[in-house]
């Protein structure tokens, strides 16, 4: 079995994220292509697509949003994440489960004793009158009822977990400071998210297993769970397995993947780039070495929006009145230094809308 040093993965990882090479791949397919955007800061979509996309325009993803193409909704590890509305009805129901646990692994002892099912009638009926509501408006309806849990828990639990909800627009939209307001996925899309499937089939799972692999591979199964928060796919990892190859890492691991996905050279070049908070790129593995450095991989729970150079993380950047700050984590040679330089350049014009392309390098 060929062992893939982490050099290897790097450039897999890479070109699978879009960030070898812009793509010219429209907004929705990115989108797609990517199993979704992690969205909970509203705006770092936004600057994840202009680092993957060429020519990418804010408003193609403001119309997305509008036009209900992409959602915003707790899904994956039950954080924000922007995906398709397709991907959102096909993967909700996969995730109903998990999404649950979670939300009882935070407030477990306020919400013990409570009926979960009474629980989600109640925000369904609520919710039927097609109303927007934030968290805290669905709260204190339900601790009428339920007074004991006190508001968070039972408003994390409705919105996050026991009905499907989604962000409204303008919350995501460019440039826009707007507050959470839910309404059900089922009413702003016109349908119902897909049912489970029968007993003993996994036809979501399987498709998340090949999906990711197609967007993040090669990976072990691990590194798939880290992704995803789900316990039970490795009946639908059995299930497709005829259909991957196998690969080792350097420290023994099985790594899967899909035949004819591109696992480009090690040497091949990789361009300055800068990432969101919380880009898939990095919390997309168990193992993040490949990209980052154990000393720094805190910086990809912080929300740090962070810079590769050669692929791999190197240093953090911020933006204040038009100019992008960059500190670096290492030193850097005088040519990688140029290239930050202009690719900061770059960002900074997409960030003030032409305005200004300052960047300072501490």
């Amino acid at each position: 079995m060929t062992t893939l040093d982490a050099r290897a993965l790097n450039r897999a990882t890479l070109a699978r994220q879009l960030l070898l090479d812009r793509a010219g791949t429209p907004p929705l397919d990115a989108v797609a292509h990517l199993c979704g955007l992690q969205a909970q800061e509203p705006q770092e979509p936004f600057v994840g697509l202009w680092s993957r996309l060429r020519g990418f325009a804010p408003e193609a993803l403001d119309g997305l949003l509008t036009g209900r193409h992409v959602v915003r909704t707790h899904l994956m590890r039950r954080t924000v994440h922007l995906v398709t509305a397709d991907d959102a009805l096909a993967w909700r129901a996969r995730h109903d489960a998990m999404l649950r646990q979670r939300v009882l692994g935070t407030y477990r002892r306020e919400l013990d004793g409570v009926d979960l099912d009474a629980l989600a009638a109640a925000v369904r009926a609520l919710m039927a009158d097609g109303e927007p509501r934030t968290m805290t408006e669905i709260a204190l309806h339900l601790a009428d009822r339920w007074p004991a849990p006190g508001r968070r828990p039972l408003g994390e639990m409705a919105v996050a977990a026991l009905v499907p909800m989604v962000q409204l627009p303008p919350r995501g939209t460019w440039r826009v400071k707007a507050g959470v307001r839910n309404t059900p996925l089922a009413h702003w899309l016109g349908r119902a998210p897909d049912p489970p499937g029968p007993p003993g089939a996994d036809a979501a799972g399987e498709a998340l297993v090949l999906r990711y692999l197609a967007a993040y591979g090669p990976a072990a199964s691990a590194d798939l769970r880290a992704w995803c928060g789900l316990a039970g796919l490795p009946a639908a990892v059995a299930a497709v397995r005829d259909r991957l190859v196998s690969f080792r890492d350097e420290r023994g691991r099985e790594l899967l993947d899909l035949p004819d996905a591109p696992r480009p050279d090690a040497g091949t070049p990789a361009p300055v780039r800068f990432l969101p908070a919380f880009d898939n790129a990095i919390l997309g593995y168990q193992d993040r070495g490949r990209i980052i450095d154990d000393a720094h991989r805190g910086l990809s729970v912080q929300g740090a929006r962070v810079v590769l150079v050669d692929g791999r993380v190197a240093a953090s950047w911020t933006v204040d009145a038009g100019t992008v700050d960059v500190s670096p984590l290492r030193g850097l040679g005088r040519a990688e230094r140029a290239a930050v330089l202009e690719e900061g350049g770059h960002l900074a014009l997409f960030l003030s809308d032409g305005d200004s392309d300052r960047v300072r390098v501490g």
